[in-house]
């Protein structure tokens, strides 16, 4: 019966990623520096430059999950701005595959991807590359309450949004503690959403992905937190602001706003928690318990990426298997501000 309970509770939970923010939250507003006319300037060419300005909307693809936070934030105060504020499309994605293939084709001009994902473009030669992140930790292993240490998953299921993440990472990461590998392990891709259920049905052991899912098995007393992010990779790299090359060459004024606007919106978010809360609970529908656990666990401090934080990642992405060639940070950074 109680365990029941428990399902009814996770299955619940799985409908809140795709009912946030209907059918996609959208950000209207005008591009701020408006270009200010000159003595021999025409005053209607210049109010004709400033409207190609503010008519261009920048498409943001996104995932309704806490890593995303900081896009929210932007887009919320780039929309209070009005006249002078960037007009901000937010565009919202199912997986991470339909999303990294929005950006890869140029259907979207920005997304809050994977780093890794964008990375495996970038290797393929896709012009695509990373200009902030999007958040600093926020990753943990969560277990069933009957495992006490990563050794005890051998021979078990855990589950990974995708190959391609530093949540594939921190599973090597946890297993190698113990002596073990992914082969020790049965590692299965799944929807975020499903992995609380899936969970408490003791379908998986375990799984890593990014929040607030983990916090929900944690916050329905179903699973416990094995590991945190920090506990095995210190600085880890996960999701990260990408752009397409073309909107970079083309709009690389609006890059450089949206990337500053990104910046100063995690800054808001660390100096005020309430309001990221409530931003959270808007976003995606997801029980208040939930976020209280899991906002704990990220940071929206310093989205910059640096040199040594971004080779830590390379050198990890081929240690595990993720890339033979991933791209050097000189080619796949562009700091843009």
């Amino acid at each position: 019966m109680m365990k029941n309970l428990y399902l009814a509770a996770a299955f619940g939970f799985m409908g809140f990623a795709a009912a946030g923010c209907g059918d996609g939250a959208s950000a209207n507003g005008s591009d701020a520096n408006s270009p200010t006319a000159l003595p021999s300037q025409n005053a209607a060419e210049t109010v004709k430059n400033q409207t190609l300005i503010e008519e261009r909307v920048i498409k943001i693809a996104y995932l309704p999950i806490t890593h995303a936070l900081a896009g929210f934030e932007a887009a919320e105060q780039e929309k209070l701005k009005k006249e002078t504020g960037l007009n901000i499309e937010l565009v919202r994605f199912g997986s991470w595959t339909e999303l990294i293939d929005a950006l890869n084709t140029g259907r979207v001009d920005v997304a809050f991807a994977l780093a890794e994902l964008v990375m495996k473009a970038r290797e393929q030669g896709i012009d695509v590359y990373l200009s902030a992140l999007a958040h600093r930790d926020g990753n943990v292993i969560v277990v069933g309450k009957d495992i006490s240490s990563a050794r005890e998953l051998k021979g078990k299921t855990f589950a990974i949004p995708h190959r391609q993440s530093s949540h594939y990472i921190l599973l090597n990461e946890a297993l190698a503690k113990e002596g073990l590998t992914v082969s020790d392990v049965n590692v299965v891709e799944m929807a975020p959403p499903e992995m609380p259920s899936a969970l408490a049905a003791g379908q998986i052991s375990g799984y890593c992905v990014a929040e607030p899912f983990g916090a929900r098995a944690v916050s329905l007393d179903i699973g416990k937190v094995l590991y945190n992010s920090q506990d095995l990779w210190p600085d880890s790299v996960c999701c990260g602001l990408a752009m397409s090359g073309r909107f970079l060459k083309e709009h690389s004024e609006l890059a450089a706003r949206l990337v500053a606007a990104v910046k100063k919106a995690g800054i808001s978010l660390e100096n005020d928690h309430a309001h990221e809360k409530d931003l959270a609970a808007r976003y995606f529908r997801v029980p208040q318990d939930t976020l209280d656990v899991s906002l704990k666990w990220i940071s929206f401090r310093d989205l910059d990426i640096g040199r040594e934080q971004y080779e830590s990642l390379r050198e990890k992405v081929i240690k595990y298997g993720l890339s033979e060639n991933p791209a050097s940070y000189e080619d796949i950074v562009r700091n843009v501000e």
